[in-house]
């Protein structure tokens, strides 16, 4: 008789499976699944239309919920289609695992745990934190990460470490309530984005990771996966810029009311004045420079990144509104010919451009002036706010 599974309880009190999509891992797939029928006898398997001989392997896993498509979809519909069986079987939550061999089981303890310490009504979606600066991980995997991380940021807020590890748990009625789109390795950011903007906590657990080159076989393809990964978080940023931060701010204010609103997202009492001042600091900077057309997606990325307040940020980057554009180009223009020890030109005349040389210095004049100009007015306000901001945090500190 075989022993109980070592975490069968803990997976049945949490309604919680392991889903593994697979796609021609012959070389591993068994050992993997054997390993974690250790843990648990709550596994669904979608074969996402395997030509090698995983279909004969499954075979000899009859206790295992199995599920095959016959032609390859991609991982992200494997993934679809398994959070729609497991929720369909009465499972709340599911574990992905990939079948390549590079996760360990022993850390399905950390995500049941995770599990089982979060708060009543709050919902959570753990992703695997692979800690890519370690010895062994390749370099354009970690690479890929790192853009990934950087763009999830300025879309949600969240900063995670990894935003791609296959090794996840994922809270199944509300990821199958989600319109979800692709069908290959971008579902997995599709979905996490997607959780977030509807308030889902979004976190990194750790966790380990092996590679072992000679049997893990991958399915990513460089070119085409980063480059659909890329479209996606195009997109994703138009969303967020024009729709899902507007939305919530908006829902923000009318929740707190217009004295809260202020005190809480604008004035932010409690941040420190530093930080105040710097998201002042870098909306002039960014309203100042010289990039026309990307004034709102660079201000929001660079607040998201910097951790600053990014409703005031995008509020003084609109220093340069139409009224003030000619302004901040002539003074742009008046400081670089003051750098280049050209002297200040007050009368700028048709015939001083007449030359495609002087088209060329011209141009370059003017963008070595704006961003000084602009790096010179952003420490001037920031020293002037981080003074006021200290002086009024001093003079609530002392008021009785």
């Amino acid at each position: 008789m075989s022993s109980t599974p070592l975490h069968q309880a803990r997976f049945e009190d949490l309604n919680c499976c392991i889903l593994i999509p697979t796609y021609n891992n012959e070389k591993t797939l068994a050992s993997v699944l054997q390993d974690l029928l250790l843990y648990t006898s709550n596994l669904v398997v979608v074969n996402d239309g395997s030509t090698d001989s995983t279909f004969e392997i499954l075979q000899e896993f009859s206790e295992i919920n199995i599920h095959h498509f016959e032609q390859n979809k991609g991982k992200g519909e494997a993934l679809k289609q398994g959070f729609r069986i497991a929720e369909e079987l009465g499972y709340e939550y599911a574990v992905t695992i990939d079948s390549d061999g590079q996760h360990y089981p022993d850390d399905l303890d950390i995500f049941l745990g995770e599990l089982e310490n979060k708060k009543s009504g709050t919902e959570i979606l753990l992703v695997g934190d692979r800690n890519m600066t370690q010895e062994g991980i390749p370099g354009k995997s970690s690479l890929g990460n790192k853009f990934s991380n950087f763009w999830f940021l300025v879309v949600t807020g969240i900063n995670l470490t990894d935003t791609q590890s296959g090794y996840r748990l994922y809270p199944l009625k509300t990821i199958n309530e989600l319109r979800l789109y692709t069908k290959k390795f971008e579902l997995e950011i599709e979905v996490i984005v997607k959780a977030a903007w509807r308030k889902v906590k979004v976190k990194n657990i750790p966790i380990k990771v092996f590679y072992e080159e000679e049997n893990r076989v991958t399915h990513f393809r460089p070119f085409w996966d980063i480059s659909r990964i890329t479209l996606l978080y195009i997109w994703f940023v138009l969303v967020s810029f024009f729709y899902i931060h507007p939305r919530d701010t908006y829902n923000d204010f009318r929740r707190k009311g217009f004295k809260r609103f202020w005190k809480e997202n604008i004035i932010k009492s409690e941040e420190p004045a530093y930080k105040k001042a710097a998201a002042i600091a870098l909306g002039v900077f960014v309203g100042i420079s010289p990039f026309w057309g990307f004034h709102t997606l660079l201000v929001f990325s660079l607040a998201a990144v910097l951790k600053l307040n990014k409703v005031v940020a995008f509020l003084f980057s609109n220093i340069s509104i139409p009224p003030l554009i000619p302004l901040i180009v002539y003074a742009s223009y008046q400081v670089g010919s003051f750098i280049t020890g050209r002297g200040f030109r007050w009368e700028l005349r048709p015939e001083d451009f007449d030359s495609a040389t002087d088209l060329i210095q011209g141009f370059w004049q003017y963008i070595l002036g704006s961003f000084t100009l602009a790096g010179v007015i952003a420490l001037t306000l920031w020293a002037i706010f981080y003074f006021m901001f200290s002086l009024t945090r001093q003079q609530q500190v002392v008021k009785p």
